[in-house]
């Protein structure tokens, strides 16, 4: 029995699909979230306030400094996922891109060519011109169909105000549908009342796309601007911290303890912040397998759908600062008014699913 797991546990962590249990056959999928961080080309989009990302702006934004950034955010994509599969994510869902061209430049950026990733895209309403998008290998994720719901504001003062929607991807995974809604909720600045307006409006989008398809797998990510444990979070979407208590149709929030534990995906004043979520529908757990929010390895594994395996938030030393005042920081693109020729103020996420394999 010893020598079944550790032999399963070895062909997960290579990403070979192989892994005998009494015959049975298991395959790993990867699902990432990534805020990159302003990913901005050096052209003015006509009645967008991206000004300071102009050559002339206040980060004297250059092509020199454009064609790193796309070079930086590439190297993470391509390796978040890695670790356990050699070809690394299924699909990553993004924040703070410019639009359609920054996604075409950054698919060419060799490690995500090479894997021929595609990306869906639907330029938003947000005042900098700052959308979500989800990037994916169609060898693994093939999209059926995209839209973006608004975020409305409902406060009559706030009528002229616009900001990111809820990028909505249908698609098929493992045989199975997959919708992932990737999105950005309002800013600390904004005050917790807009971000809790968003909880509440993903928990509407969520029961209508529950409603449409029962056994839909839902996959809620994206810069929640919020923690798990946060009203707009744990109340108004309804994300529980423990398995047992997320009842059919609902989510379950894998992230409440691994901020407990000290650790999140960025810093303020000194401390860890978990903003960037991935949530999981209760289509995804086999809660009979689960145990403080980890898959129990045993020889009566229930694979024959896909369900949740684990998390992580994805770390290298090259994301953080090595040295100076900011040592252990993360390694941002800019920083200080300095071009620090970095990655993102935000470390990404994942979330590994299983399948047997027929």
């Amino acid at each position: 029995m010893k020598k079944t797991i550790a032999f399963i546990m070895l062909m997960l962590l290579i990403g070979v699909c192989g892994a005998q249990a009494q015959d049975k056959k298991f395959q790993l999928y990867g699902i990432g979230f990534y805020n990159l961080e302003n990913l901005f080309d050096t052209c003015h989009d006509a009645g967008h306030n991206d000004y300071e990302y102009l050559p002339e702006g206040r980060n004297k934004w250059t092509g020199l400094k454009y064609t790193h950034k796309l070079r930086n955010m590439a190297r993470v994509l391509a390796e978040m996922g890695t670790d356990r599969l050699p070809m690394g994510c299924a699909a990553i869902g993004v924040s703070e891109v410019e639009n359609a061209k920054c996604l075409t430049d950054l698919c060419n950026q060799e490690p995500l060519k090479a894997r021929n990733m595609q990306f869906v895209h639907i330029e938003g309403p947000d005042q900098r011109g700052v959308d979500c998008a989800l990037i994916y290998n169609p060898q693994l994720f093939q999209v059926r169909n995209a839209e973006l719901v608004p975020y409305v504001y409902v406060k009559p003062e706030d009528s002229l105000r616009a900001t990111r929607g809820f990028l909505t991807v249908s698609g098929t995974m493992a045989g199975e549908h997959v919708t992932i809604i990737v999105n950005h909720l309002p800013s600390r600045f904004s005050g917790s009342f807009y971000r809790e307006e968003g909880g509440r409006q993903l928990f509407e989008l969520k029961t209508r796309l529950m409603r449409e398809d029962p056994s839909v797998k839902l996959i809620i990510m994206g810069d929640m601007n919020d923690d798990p444990h946060d009203k707009s979070m744990a109340k108004e979407l309804g994300a529980r911290r423990k398995i047992k208590k997320v009842e059919d149709g609902g989510l379950w929030n894998p992230w409440w303890d691994v901020l407990a534990s000290g650790s999140g995906t960025l810093q303020y004043d000194g401390g860890w912040n978990l903003f960037d979520q991935i949530i999981l529908s209760r289509s995804l757990l086999d809660p009979k397998n689960m145990k403080d929010g980890k898959m129990i390895e045993t020889n009566k594994i229930d694979c024959s759908t896909l369900k949740y395996y684990s998390h992580q938030i994805f770390r290298r030393d090259y994301l953080f600062q090595r040295e100076g005042k900011y040592k252990g920081n993360t390694l941002r693109t800019h920083a200080g008014g300095a071009w620090l020729d970095g990655y993102s103020d935000h470390l990404p996420t994942l979330v590994y699913l299983i399948k047997e394999a027929r």
